[in-house]
């Protein structure tokens, strides 16, 4: 069955979800974040029928077996519209540089990491991790980027449009050793190599304690992450409304972290996804990055 359905999740009261169910018997799951000021319904019903690859196929029809989940954020004020209420996954304060005053940002994020964990966890008991997709457009981007960061375990893949990495300033500081705190009595000796913390392990302990989910009694390691998990971004160089830099630098972060990362820029191409050249790119990242058989 292909008919969509907006669906409240189970668990908790939230805005509804627009679900697209697969066409033939359900086994796998793909999660995509709307940006800004959008919806769920808004954005999936739209990606669904303009999302066409070169070969005339839509999403639905080159993976069959998937369940395609767009969740709607809360709606929250905006501090870069003028305090207005719109739906957006977490707060910010300016889109030209979103690290500007961040701080307002982590309140959104905690909230909307604890919502999307549940849809995440709830696929996760109908189909294996590994055929879970998770990624979003824009500001979905940068919250699916968040949630993928530090989730605990390795899914099927990463697709992100359009977007950047939140925090990226201070995760660059830490994978550089800028952000570190000299004069901590209690930090690691510089000079001892060996207990020198593995750069992916602390930024996945930083994003996870952003979202006040870490415990101080079971620190991240390598085997509790979706480090080994493949990623795709891609990003059009006339990108009017996130800056093609934003992107980029979201794409040199995740490598440095140690993620396989498949960038693609896009000529020409505004604040959207490029059909069907960008279309073509996810489908052929999903087919020989994530390994998904049978996709038609």
């Amino acid at each position: 069955m292909d008919e969509p359905q907006d669906a409240a999740p189970r668990g908790r009261r939230q805005p509804s979800t627009f679900i697209i169910e697969p066409r033939s018997p359900h086994t796998q799951s793909v999660i995509l974040l709307h940006g800004l000021g959008s919806n769920g319904h808004k954005f999936g019903s739209e990606l669904i029928q303009t999302g066409v690859c070169s070969n005339g196929k839509t999403l639905p029809d080159t993976l069959p077996g998937a369940r395609f989940i767009f969740p709607t954020s809360k709606r929250r004020r905006s501090s870069a519209f003028g305090r207005a209420k719109l739906t957006q996954w977490f707060d910010i304060v300016s889109l030209d540089d979103p690290s500007y005053r961040n701080h307002r940002q982590t309140r959104g994020l905690e909230e909307s990491y604890s919502e999307i964990l549940d849809i995440i966890s709830r696929e996760a008991d109908e189909v294996l991790p590994e055929n879970i997709l998770l990624g979003g457009l824009s500001q979905g981007c940068a919250m699916g980027l968040v949630c993928f960061l530090s989730i605990a375990f390795p899914i099927g893949g990463f697709i992100g449009m359009s977007g950047w990495l939140p925090f990226s300033n201070d995760i660059d500081g830490l994978l550089t050793g800028e952000g570190e705190d000299e004069d901590d009595p209690f930090g690691p000796d510089p000079a001892d190599k060996e207990e020198a913390p593995d750069p992916a392990v602390k930024i996945i302990g930083y994003v996870r304690d952003l979202l006040s989910i870490d415990d101080p009694k079971k620190p991240p390691t390598r085997n509790d992450s979706a480090l080994s998990t493949p990623v795709f971004l891609g990003h059009g160089d006339a990108d009017e409304k996130i800056r093609p830099s934003l992107g980029r630098e979201a794409c040199q972060a995740m490598k440095a972290i140690g993620f396989r990362v498949d960038w693609k820029s896009y000529e020409g191409q505004g604040h959207w996804y490029k059909i069907p050249d960008e279309i073509d790119d996810i489908v052929d990242f999903i087919r020989t990055r994530v390994g998904w058989p049978d996709l038609t």
